[in-house]
């Protein structure tokens, strides 16, 4: 059972890391609303690279932010986290095909595999954090921005990549849960119980020396049970 466990954790795993690298590249985080609005003649959207428009015959055009340091703070640590839960999903699933109890990397050694399986487990759990981090943290401010009414700007609602992104965090954290607990039936399994078992003391079998056994029917005195008529 427990190798069937990890297979499932390490499937939800790589699709939770596929699904945040399409998200990180993807340009719909957040769309420009149509509420309050009769005539909508062009719709903006943004991700964490750059921004795009496009009007209502399809065409659209997009350009990159032209400086880092003159984005908000959010953008860059969402940034810095969705790249970090890539680098560390990637590591999660490398380790986790090692730890696998169907590959042939340290197959006889039981324990070896149960902590790579185990240390992948953790790693995506990590991954998982800091992209569920990253994707609420950008949705929290496309909220704010949009319910505060002396806002001057655009205002954006949540784009379906943000989404992708939840889906992606939480399978990362149920994969690497899942792999983890794996370990822990593997260990309960292959657990060996001893006995308290403790031979009989040499001295105390040394003191009681058995007695030598006399014949059932013969004694040192049987000679006198019988007269001196029984021999003529």
């Amino acid at each position: 059972m427990s190798a069937v466990l990890e297979a499932v954790g390490f499937f939800f795993g790589v699709i939770g890391s596929t699904m945040l690298g399409i998200t990180l590249f993807n340009a719909n985080w957040r769309v420009s609303t149509v509420d309050g609005n009769v005539i909508t003649t062009s719709t903006l959207f943004e991700n964490l690279w750059m921004s795009c428009a496009t009007d209502s015959t399809g065409v659209y055009n997009c350009r990159d932010f032209p400086s880092l340091l003159a984005l908000s703070g959010y953008i860059q640590a969402s940034r810095a986290l969705m790249i970090t839960a890539l680098v560390f999903g990637f590591f999660a699933c490398l380790l986790g095909m090692l730890g696998l109890q169907c590959t042939k990397v340290a197959e006889g050694n039981i324990a070896l595999k149960g902590k790579l399986s185990t240390a992948s487990g953790a790693i995506s759990i990590f991954a998982g954090i800091c992209a569920g981090i990253s994707v609420s943290w950008y949705a929290f401010n496309i909220t704010k921005d949009f319910f505060n009414p002396l806002f001057p700007g655009t205002k954006y609602e949540i784009g379906p990549a943000l989404y992708l992104g939840w889906s992606g965090a939480l399978l990362d954290v149920v994969g690497g849960g899942v792999m983890c607990c794996s370990y822990k039936q593997v260990a309960k399994a292959n657990k060996k119980y001893t006995y308290n078992y403790r031979p009989a003391n040499a001295q105390s079998s040394s003191k009681a020396a058995p007695q030598a056994a006399l014949p059932r029917y013969e004694s040192s005195n049987s000679i006198s049970k019988y007269g001196k008529n029984a021999y003529v």
